[in-house]
């Protein structure tokens, strides 16, 4: 089972949260679905987050797929604590940007994306609230197209291989070589294609009705590739947080090798490991 990490990320009040209760709902990981507006949603803990209604404090959860297990991270949508945001970029393996469809493009919207082009992020877009939006899916396209990359393409139709392929192929110098030559597209070229930000696969529908999440969840296990890490131990932070007890801990991805208890890391000794 190839392993992926997955973050998620959008201007605040874009419903990133509801999308996150959503896939962790749809896919089993979760029995009951959270709502931001209740107050009981999964990743949303703290007693501040409850009560201002907002993400404040990146989280991650893990879903599962036939084939593909995601480590989740839910990130704030608020400018005042997008360094939070920021800090976990560097262990994203994908991204899910996640853009209002009543509202467009947004400023932070567009910072995000500089940010994940920054940092090599090969991005997945949902426009959420499409069952309220004035806008048909041929205008929230033009505008993505327009305001953030012209390899944005509809893959609302999708359903883990068949795409879009002629828009598809304008993106890919080796996508339309076998497009010309065999009037397809290889799921194998899509994913190469993505995986080099050459090719944003765009999805339409609500979060809050779960309409087009099951559809994003087929694409996300096709359409990915697991990184290969090195054999000797490397790992990325991205949060330092204390627990019950103020213990201090080290949020981390590994990214080669292995970490034992006992083991130094530079001057300090591993004391325990857990998995959230």
């Amino acid at each position: 089972m190839k392993k992926i990490s997955l973050g998620i990320l959008a201007h605040v009040d874009a419903g990133k949260t509801t999308l996150s209760e959503s896939l962790l709902y749809t896919s089993g990981a979760t029995r009951k679905l959270g709502r931001v507006d209740h107050g009981d949603a999964f990743l949303d803990t703290h007693f501040l987050e409850k009560s201002r209604g907002i993400t404040i404090f990146s989280k991650q959860a893990v879903f599962s797929t036939d084939d593909t297990e995601f480590t989740l991270l839910d990130t704030p949508g608020h400018v005042d604590f997008s360094a939070e945001a920021e800090r976990v970029l560097q262990v994203l393996d994908y991204a899910v940007l996640l853009i209002s469809g009543t509202d467009g493009v947004q400023s932070h919207t567009e910072t995000l994306w500089y940010l994940l082009k920054s940092s090599r992020v090969p991005v997945f877009v949902f426009v959420n609230k499409m069952d309220i939006s004035q806008s048909g899916k041929e205008l929230v396209i033009a505008e993505l197209q327009r305001r953030l990359d012209g390899s944005c393409v509809d893959f609302s139709s999708a359903d883990g291989g068949d795409i879009d392929i002629e828009e598809a192929a304008l993106c890919d110098e080796e996508m339309m070589q076998e497009y010309l030559e065999k009037g397809t597209i290889s799921s194998e070229k899509v994913r190469t294609a993505i995986k080099k930000r050459r090719l944003f696969p765009c999805f339409f529908g609500s979060a809050l009705k779960m309409d087009g999440v099951e559809n994003l969840i087929r694409c996300l296990s096709c359409y990915t590739e697991e990184p290969r890490y090195n054999e000797e131990f490397s790992a990325s932070v991205f949060k330092i947080t204390e627990d019950e007890q103020g213990n201090r801990l080290t949020h981390m991805k590994i990214t080669g090798g292995s970490l034992k208890v006992r083991s130094l890391i530079g001057d300090e000794k591993v004391n325990s490991i857990r998995i959230y």
